[in-house]
């Protein structure tokens, strides 16, 4: 029974409406390509997503549904689409789109369905577009970061090795190199701690003094200095740098005494870095030492390079004091973070594999007697091994660059091959690559980074990734000069 004023529904009507308030939920908009008819409809929906005009308009056997997508993704797109349809009726794929509005260039997802005749031919397909642009970044963001993860943990099992070979070379025992060694990582480890507590923003040079000196002779070590913080390179340097210093003062220095006292005073500088002043009183009489052990060198040659600075150190008899002065570049951005080197999308360069078990130090099959070396490492912890391990194969290291400044001025030099760190401190070696290729001087990359962005795009130069031994470098070097 029909009451007053009833009006029975349309089902097509209702199936419509409902079809319509699903895609405006979803987000998406609809298209039509009438293959029979030769036309190609764009609904309201689709033409606000995009910027193309609503309506229908000719198709040209299907090309029009590319005439806005990104160059690089058409013959790719259309593989796809001509697969799909082919195969299973339908298809789904992801490209770039350049909107014909505004230029902007968007990440579209289509989806469509084959619509066929009683004899199997194409009538027309049907389908929905996505704006996947938010999503699309995300991911890209996440792939970023990971390869950023990546990368920073070969660097640190990289600078592991290399801690642990210059430890065991300046040792005579096996009792002596773990005490030395393990007293290394654990001022890695507490470096990694700072610099997780802020995401890697930095560390505080306070809370870096509290960690190294905090458990020493209670009442003997003061620090003090205005909040400073320094990025994670500058954290890890200056870290191992207080650790060298505190442990020689407990076997040999003021510490060694209940009468000697540490004093950590740091100020910052006129350039806009930071002074931090190490002085030791009341300890034994103090003079030069007779050999320079490891943890000289680590100071003098390694915290310097890392810190953008120099160090200085002072023998008076009355104890020991240590000059570090830090450069502006040591100090954390609170406005621009430490930055994620983008990954390249061009072509893949030759990659040197691991060649077996050879030790870092070992020997080689590979030649390289006589070669002229140029590094360009900003691990100076990498660099001094690399220096040592080259030296025993019988080349020659003509110099060792950190930055790409320095790399520049070390172009001048006289050398047959280079090793090329992918990524200087967040910044390209690529330029470097450039210079080496347009004068016809051959070069090696080595990376912390996996294949998605092992190296800059265009070179064929061989490829080591880290945590790497000298035999792989050897190889790479001999394959990259042609003596194999």
């Amino acid at each position: 029974m029909t009451g007053r004023g009833f009006q029975p529904i349309d089902p097509t009507r209702r199936e419509a409406e409902r079809s319509a308030l699903a895609l405006a939920a979803a987000d998406v908009g609809e298209h039509e390509w009438d293959v029979v008819r030769d036309e190609w409809f764009v609904s309201v929906r689709l033409a606000s997503l995009t910027g193309l005009t609503p309506g229908a308009r000719p198709a040209r056997d299907g090309e029009a549904l590319y005439d806005h997508v990104h160059p690089g993704d058409v013959d790719t797109l259309r593989g796809e689409v001509g697969e799909g349809l082919r195969l299973r009726d339908r298809y789904d794929a992801r490209f770039r789109f350049i909107r014909p509005d505004n230029g902007r260039l968007m990440w579209l997802q289509g989806a469509a369905l084959a619509v066929r005749g009683d004899h199997g031919q194409l009538l027309k397909t049907v389908g929905v577009v996505r704006d996947i642009s938010a999503d699309k970044g995300e991911a890209d963001h996440r792939e970023a970061l990971l390869a950023e993860l990546d990368h920073r943990i070969k660097n640190v099992l990289a600078s592991v090795q290399s801690l642990a070979a210059q430890s065991a070379r300046r040792t005579v025992s096996i009792e002596a190199f773990l005490e030395t060694f393990f007293g290394r990582l654990d001022a890695m480890a507490a470096a990694h701690t700072l610099l997780t507590a802020t995401r890697w923003r930095g560390a505080e040079l306070g809370h870096i003094a509290a960690a190294e000196l905090g458990g020493l002779a209670p009442g003997q070590a003061r620090w003090e200095g205005p909040d400073l913080l320094l990025n994670p390179r500058a954290t890890h340097a200056l870290t191992l740098a207080l650790h060298e210093l505190s442990a020689n003062a407990v076997k040999y220095g003021a510490l060694s005494t209940d009468t000697g006292r540490v004093d950590v005073n740091w100020r910052v500088s006129a350039k806009g870095g930071f002074q931090l002043v190490w002085t030791e009183t009341g300890g034994p009489i103090v003079a030069p030492p007779a050999r320079r052990g490891f943890g000289s060198t680590l100071l003098e040659r390694v915290t310097g390079k890392e810190i953008d600075g120099a160090v200085g150190l002072d023998f008076r008899p009355e104890g020991l004091q240590a000059t570090l002065t830090a450069g502006p570049a040591a100090l954390a951005s609170e406005t621009h973070p430490e930055r994620v080197m983008p990954l390249s999308a061009g072509q893949s360069p030759t990659r040197t594999e691991p060649q077996g078990g050879a030790s870092r130090g070992g020997g080689t099959e590979a030649d390289i007697s006589g070669l002229r070396v140029l590094i360009v490492e900003d691990a100076v912890l990498l660099a001094l091994e690399l220096e040592s391990g080259l030296s025993g194969c019988g080349a020659e290291v003509v110099g060792s660059a950190a930055d790409l400044d320095e790399g520049r001025r070390l172009l001048s030099l006289e050398f047959d091959v280079a090793i090329l760190d992918v990524n200087l401190n967040g910044k390209s070696v690529a330029p470097l690559a450039e210079s080496l290729a347009g004068r016809g001087i051959p070069f090696i990359f080595a990376t912390g980074y996996g294949a998605a962005g092992a190296a800059p795009e265009g070179f064929s130069a061989p490829v080591v990734r880290k945590p790497y031994n000298i035999r792989q470098i050897a190889t790479a070097l001999a394959a990259a000069t042609g003596r194999v």
